[in-house]
């Protein structure tokens, strides 16, 4: 997309490019089609991906699809307990010619960045994306190094098989903007998947279908997208209703509160629309809390899982019925 942008004017464009990706996507990952967008409105706001799910539902497949849609670099990292630091950021070393040190760059230096079962790490090791997620940047011997744009970090994460692992604490969880399920397929989709795959492989067949620069535009937009006070006022008392729940023993963070508008934005944009309206911030409000909050043991105990406390605020708090929604 090139010239002067302005939201108003492009909100359709940029949905349908949205859109666009998606579709491309779908070539290869049969069904989860709210997971797909959801993945790429985090892309939209440039915030990472919290993917847990079952070994072999198509985890890599998705990332490298999205790489492919968009003509970024990617990279995958396997995490493992002896990876360390420098394994992911880069290290400086000797030149024997002059005697001095340069940096070579750690595979964290794409635009695409797979860090899988990123719970096998040690804490260690998983704090050097905490920079690199943050920041956007990589600081090794007192120098700075800038991280390709747009950059995307997703992580994922075996809910089941805990042994010798290490749990993320709750400080890095809170980088990651959404966490996703694939899931299962159906019998059906997973038959037309098999047949997708039975003589060719549609993945290395994928063509771009959109720029690192419409990302780059793209993430400008949404933050155009206009939120009234009304809608800022609902995202609040949602995060204040976690926080203030009696199954919960740690709810969600201001930081929580923003990145629960930033993808309401842009989900508004993948509609085609240059504002919020509460029901954005319905659909989303799962994927983008479910990893922040603690249950209390009790909870736990009642196998009360924290999509059912979400859903069950949702339903309770009085959603915003008057107030202008459009921007003037």
């Amino acid at each position: 997309m090139k010239g002067e942008l302005t939201l108003q004017d492009n909100a359709a464009d940029f949905g349908e490019m949205m859109k666009k990706i998606v579709r491309n996507i779908r070539q290869v990952i049969v069904g989860n089609e709210e997971t797909i967008r959801n993945l790429v409105l985090a892309l939209a706001t440039g915030r990472h991906v919290l993917l847990e799910d079952v070994p072999g539902v198509g985890k890599t497949t998705l990332i490298k699809a999205l790489a492919r849609s968009i003509n970024l670099s990617f990279r995958r990292i396997q995490f493992t307990p002896d990876l360390l630091p420098s394994d992911i950021t880069g290290t400086s070393v000797l030149n024997p010619n002059d005697s001095t040190f340069e940096f070579r760059e750690g595979p964290v230096f794409h635009n695409i960045v797979l860090a899988d079962e990123i719970n096998r790490a040690s804490p260690k090791t998983q704090s050097a994306l905490l920079e690199c997620m943050e920041e956007g940047q990589v600081t090794s011997n007192g120098a700075t190094y800038r991280l390709p744009q747009p950059f995307l970090v997703m992580a994922t994460q075996n809910p089941i098989e805990y042994e010798g692992t290490f749990p993320l604490p709750e400080a890095q969880l809170d980088r990651f903007s959404i966490s996703l399920h694939i899931g299962y397929p159906t019998s059906a989709g997973e038959r037309t998947m098999l047949r997708r795959l039975e003589r060719r492989s549609v993945l290395n067949e994928l063509e771009a279908v959109a720029t690192g620069d419409d990302m780059k535009s793209l993430n400008s937009m949404v933050d155009e997208v206009y939120a009234s006070d009304s809608v800022l006022d609902y995202v609040i008392s949602i995060s204040e209703a976690t926080r203030n729940h009696d199954h919960i023993y740690l709810g969600a963070s201001p930081r929580a509160s923003l990145t629960l508008l930033k993808i309401s934005q842009a989900l508004a944009l993948y509609q085609g629309m240059d504002y919020v309206i509460p029901d954005h911030v319905k659909e989303v409000a799962q994927d983008v809390l479910r990893h922040r909050i603690i249950l209390t043991p009790e909870a736990r105990w009642e196998d009360i899982s924290p999509d059912e406390i979400i859903r069950r605020i949702l339903s309770r708090l009085p959603v915003p019925g008057t107030g202008e929604f459009v921007s003037e």
